[in-house]
């Protein structure tokens, strides 16, 4: 399959139809799926396809449907292997011309409720979307399979090593518990 001729990813408000949909299809070529995985810290970025429309949505308002394809390799967690995952996403953007600000209620600020909502610019870049849909969507912590996370214990020499059972919060307690228990045993022979 051959990549796909540069086309506009970039479009400018003003010259989109409002009564019919613009449809777009981006397929990165490997200089921009380089740079994109150099900047989403992937080990690789392979078949990558954002594809869908823009359309018009009430009176000033724009929304980008959208599907995102792409494999992904990231290092493992644990093994720092490669781990390759496929995504596939439907992406969906609203543009609008005013954003209401969330109200803030003793020092917190509510989220709003349409989390897809963009504030309009004079264009809207698909290229930007399609980088960030990705990077919404990667695996947090890829694990190769059958990688555990196994228990490492480092000390300085002549000392005991701390384990994870101790830093369970009552763990100290049966500790304490013992040494109590020792020191009645030793108030009851005196």
């Amino acid at each position: 399959m051959s990549e796909m001729t540069p086309q506009t990813t970039n479009f400018r408000v003003a010259d989109l139809p409002q009564n019919q949909p613009t449809k777009f299809e981006i397929i990165p070529n490997k200089e921009t799926l380089a740079a994109l995985a150099a900047e989403l810290d992937l080990k690789d970025l392979r078949k990558v396809r954002f594809k869908g429309e823009i359309s018009g949505f009430g009176k000033a308002d724009w929304q980008l449907n959208a599907r995102l394809g792409a494999t992904v390799i990231q290092s493992c967690v644990v093994t720092l292997a490669p781990v390759t995952t496929r995504i596939e996403v439907d992406i969906q953007r609203r543009f609008v011309s005013t954003i209401e600000l969330p109200e803030e209620v003793d020092g917190e600020v509510e989220m709003p409720e349409d989390e897809n909502a963009e504030l309009l610019g004079t264009h809207i870049d698909v290229d930007q979307v399609l980088a960030e849909a990705l990077a919404l969507n990667l695996p947090l912590y890829p694990r190769a399979d059958g990688a555990e996370i196994s228990e490492s214990v480092f000390t300085e020499p002549g000392k005991k090593a701390m384990t994870d059972e101790d830093t369970r919060p009552f763990a100290g307690l049966a500790s304490l518990r013992d040494k109590l228990a020792g020191s009645d045993g030793d108030q009851g022979e005196n």
